[in-house]
């Protein structure tokens, strides 16, 4: 065979290779139907590679669970050495005077922290163009302004609103709620900010 047709016929043959952020959202609605209790109890964690029992969790689990999943990166390991490392960054809400690697990477404003701290903050909108599969969005729910947070799904509804993977109290389900309640963080985790999370 000629080598130009033997190229030809091998890129043929070869498979694209998945864009990761697939990945992320696949490992995201993969928990719909496994994570059926929402359980937002303080409970003691190993560490690093902590987890609750996946049959319970919190719309920070969703994330946590489908990075790990996808991508092997330890959203409490890498928040504990990030916050270790820069206290003063993080929300003082709690008023804790140090790190607990049990509940640090389970709240919202700390993982917005992190994804801003990792160079992957987008600016807000309204377009649902603007929310690729494999997003990761936040919330403060109308009505009592509490944070929340989900992952953008590759499915989308009929009018071409992104679906949201997240757990809001009912168990992870994936969703046609983008818009539902006010925007407050829009992260994509390219590949250098995936290699800062790892690296932490």
């Amino acid at each position: 065979m000629k080598p130009r047709l033997a190229l030809l016929a091998l890129l043929w043959a070869t498979p694209l290779a998945a864009d990761p952020a697939d990945d992320l959202a696949a490992a995201a609605h993969a928990q719909v139907g496994v994570t059926v209790i929402y359980d937002p109890r303080y409970q003691g964690l190993e560490f690093p590679g902590g987890d609750i029992p996946r049959l319970r969790g919190v719309c920070s689990d969703v994330v946590i669970r489908a990075l790990r999943d996808a991508w092997e990166i330890d959203l409490q390991s890498a928040m504990n050495a990030d916050m270790k490392a820069n206290f003063s960054a993080y929300p003082k809400i709690w008023g804790l005077k140090t790190t607990d690697r049990n509940i640090d990477h389970r709240r919202v404003p700390n993982l917005e922290t992190l994804f801003t701290r990792a160079g992957s903050a987008l600016p807000l909108s309204s377009d649902p163009a603007a929310f690729h599969t494999g997003d990761i969005v936040s919330f403060r729910l109308a009505g009592n302004g509490l944070p929340h947070i989900g992952v953008i799904s590759a499915r989308r509804a009929a009018d071409g609103t992104p679906l949201v993977t997240h757990n809001i109290g009912w168990g992870t389900r994936t969703q046609n709620m983008l818009f539902d309640h006010p925007l407050h963080g829009h992260f994509r985790l390219t590949p250098s900010a995936r290699d800062w999370l790892a690296s932490r």
